[in-house]
């Protein structure tokens, strides 16, 4: 029975360097096979991890939706064999990405098909870390579904915090297989004030933990550097590590 864990948050909180942690934190435990999803149109959770990405999800179903198929072949076999093409293997994980819908401004024949090809995969794999897009349009879509933890990232503003709520409510709401939601205050400056711990409890949302502020990551990101090249003893990675601890036996 594989585990999964999905991350989801307005932009530009770090959901996906997160993202990226647990995949190490995973690797780094021994608990293996995993499989990396980047359910984000607009992706580069393969950036954090430090691998390319030569086909999506959504280069497939372009190709199929051109009738580019070979002769002798039928339509379910050819897409069959490029979706498992799409797969990249390392070591540690395999990732698989969504990438970019077909036609201007339409996800859902690409968020289809990640759906049914996840359905697929799953059995694979005992774990499961699934990077999404910002906002809520993957959970409104059914992107994120039967997913043992849904982690939702936030900067510590209240802003940040009421997108948290909604995403949770919404997840609630639609009844998709969320059996346990958690914050995560990311990029923090300090430990929560009273009045954040206050608007926090609000929500409704356990509070998993707050991550440090980091310039090394920020430093990472300007250089392009994936965050997997992050040295063991920085202190974003060992707090996340241990916020890690308490959600995987």
């Amino acid at each position: 029975m594989s585990l999964s864990i999905a991350f989801s948050g307005k932009g530009g909180t770090g959901k996906t360097t997160l993202a990226g942690m647990l995949i190490r934190y995973l690797s780094s435990k021994g608990k293996t096979p995993i499989l990396a999803v980047d359910a984000d149109s607009n992706y580069n959770l393969n950036e954090v991890l430090g691998v390319e990405v030569p086909t999506t999800l959504g280069d497939v179903r372009e190709q199929m939706k051109k009738g580019d198929v070979p002769s002798g072949m039928t339509k379910d076999r050819f897409m069959f064999t490029r979706l498992e093409e799409a797969i990249v293997e390392t070591d540690t994980f395999d990732l698989v990405v969504m990438g970019q819908p077909e036609g201007q401004g339409c996800y859902c024949a690409a968020n289809t098909l990640l759906c049914d090809f996840l359905g697929k995969l799953t059995d694979n794999y005992d774990y499961i870390v699934m990077d999404n897009e910002a906002g809520m349009e993957h959970i409104s879509r059914l992107t994120t579904s039967n997913v043992d933890y849904l982690l939702v990232v936030t900067d510590p503003s209240r802003r940040g915090i009421q997108a948290a709520e909604r995403i949770n409510a919404l997840s609630q709401q639609l009844n998709i297989g969320v059996k346990k939601s958690s914050l995560i205050l990311n990029n923090a400056k300090q430990s929560p004030s009273k009045a954040l711990q206050q608007i926090i409890q609000q929500t409704g949302l356990e509070l998993l933990g707050t991550v440090p502020e980091d310039e090394t990551i920020a430093e990472f990101d300007l250089k392009g550097r994936p965050t997997a090249e992050l040295p063991e003893d920085n202190p974003a990675l060992r707090t996340a590590f241990s916020l890690f601890d308490k959600i995987i036996d």
